[in-house]
């Protein structure tokens, strides 16, 4: 990861949802930019070079999943964690496995403290953040965010 604060994208068609995870990350120490597209997210990725793209799955236009295939391809060391609240996302999930990408899918609402500590540890581990909603922190540990 470059020097600095680490960069991230946050794709969102819900723009609320998107600006405020920004605001959380922003106020955490990464470098955020909320887009409300996955076409808008491969738009600033060359000039923006994130080191993660936080996306939706489900958006109008290209998908999550769609958006983070392309972007892996621009920028192979870009983390990708992927979040949903439709059960949709199985059928999408499994074109993206037979194109030989495994992703899964973190649970719409995301916690702030579970985001975070995920993100936390993608920073340690260099590969891809594959991310359930198995983990979620206690609400009581949200103060060491």
């Amino acid at each position: 990861m470059p020097e600095g604060k680490p960069r991230v994208i946050v794709a969102d068609d819900e723009e609320v949802i998107a600006n405020t995870l920004a605001m959380i990350l922003n106020k955490a120490g990464f470098e955020t930019r909320a887009v409300y597209s996955g076409e808008k997210a491969l738009e600033i990725v060359e000039s923006f070079r994130p080191d993660m793209l936080i996306s939706d799955v489900i958006m109008p236009g290209i998908t999550g999943i769609e958006a983070a295939i392309q972007v892996r391809a621009m920028l192979p060391s870009c983390k990708i964690l992927l979040f949903s609240g439709q059960a949709s996302t199985a059928n999408l999930l499994e074109k993206a496995r037979a194109q030989g990408y495994e992703f899964e899918i973190l649970t719409k609402p995301v916690h702030p403290a579970d985001l975070l500590a995920r993100m936390r540890a993608a920073q340690v581990d260099a590969s891809v953040l594959i991310s359930t909603d198995e983990g979620a922190l206690p609400a009581g540990q949200l103060g060491q965010y």
